[in-house]
């Protein structure tokens, strides 16, 4: 992994956080160190025990989501613990993959460190968190069995497949991997026929394709995703999980979504329509988009970028 550098005092970048416009308590799905290191790492995880102190202190109880390949030890889940108003879920990263120019992080570090969040963790909810799945690679019955008998360590189990955009093939080319695609796509390829073994394998057992909705159900709360308009996503959802969120589904009205569209500067109102499924915009970013979504709890599209029926946000790699 890079090492990590600091950039600015935890304190003065929670500050920055809650003061920014487009924060909002208690609903803004907040991830910390998700990108440019691991938060458990040694010289880094001092930091997210602050940074989540800072917030909890200021009794937010926004949803928190930290995501982790790394060591997780008892004395770390003892802290987290402490926490008493924050949503935290740890989502621990595990694929399987024993090559390591396309994992170079060994598996076996998260299998100990869902062990010791299952022995630890109480009020921090867990997620075994099965990604990347790639043909050819880690989609075997093996893997399959593997990963159920890991779930078992978790609240939940979030399943997706790769981000194989030109900048990742590129990468694996220069560390000598073959095209593990015949093409790179936008979104995440997961194939169908892997989605459909998956899925055979884990009956029983709560699994999700959205990574939100696994948190949802871990803590027992709303999809702050709102994805229950689609319904063919939650088509694999426990019943008490649907009841959950049908009670917060609703169609808003469309001066709200409006209101919100201003909110973030979006220059078509006009063209905003509104369906059970979901509000359906055009020329917006992810930012936009997402702010919106979580106000409202309901699923805003982007014209440009359509999600087909079925392919639950996917590639169209393996669904054609």
């Amino acid at each position: 992994m890079k090492r990590p550098h600091l950039i600015v005092d935890d304190e003065i970048a929670v500050q920055e956080l809650v003061g920014h416009w487009a924060f909002r308590a208690h609903t803004t799905p907040i991830q910390i160190f998700n990108r440019a290191t691991d938060p458990f790492l040694p010289g880094v995880k001092t930091h997210l025990f602050r940074s989540l102190e800072a917030l909890d202190g200021r009794g937010f109880r926004n949803p928190v989501l930290v995501i982790t390949r790394w060591k997780i030890e008892p004395s770390d889940v003892d802290r987290l613990e402490a926490l008493t108003n924050l949503k935290l879920t740890i989502l621990v990263t595990w694929s399987g993959i024993d090559d390591d120019r396309v994992e170079p992080v060994s598996s076996a570090i998260a299998v100990g460190s869902l062990e010791v969040l299952a022995n630890s963790a109480s009020r921090v909810k867990k997620i075994l968190y099965w990604r990347p799945i790639i043909s050819g690679l880690n989609d075997t019955n093996d893997h399959f069995a593997s990963a159920r008998r890991l779930s078992e360590f978790a609240d939940a189990t979030v399943f997706t497949g790769l981000f194989y955009r030109e900048e990742i093939r590129a990468y694996f080319r220069e560390a000598g991997v073959p095209d593990l695609y015949a093409d790179v796509a936008r979104r995440k390829i997961l194939p169908r026929d892997a989605e459909r073994r998956i899925l055979s394998h884990f009956e029983g057992r709560p699994i999700f394709r959205k990574t939100s909705c696994g948190v949802a159900f871990a803590h027992g709360v709303p999809d702050f995703n709102g994805h229950f308009g689609i319904r063919e996503i939650c088509d694999i959802c426990p019943e008490a999980q649907h009841e959950i969120c049908g009670r917060k589904h609703h169609r808003p009205d469309m001066e709200v979504v409006r209101s919100l569209a201003r909110v973030v500067s979006l220059a078509d109102l006009d063209g905003i329509e509104i369906s059970d499924r979901r509000i359906e915009v055009s020329g917006s970013s992810e930012a936009q988009r997402y702010f919106m979504q979580h106000a409202l709890n309901f699923q805003v599209h982007d014209r440009a970028q359509p999600h087909r029926q079925h392919r639950h946000g996917r590639a169209e790699i393996g669904w054609e």
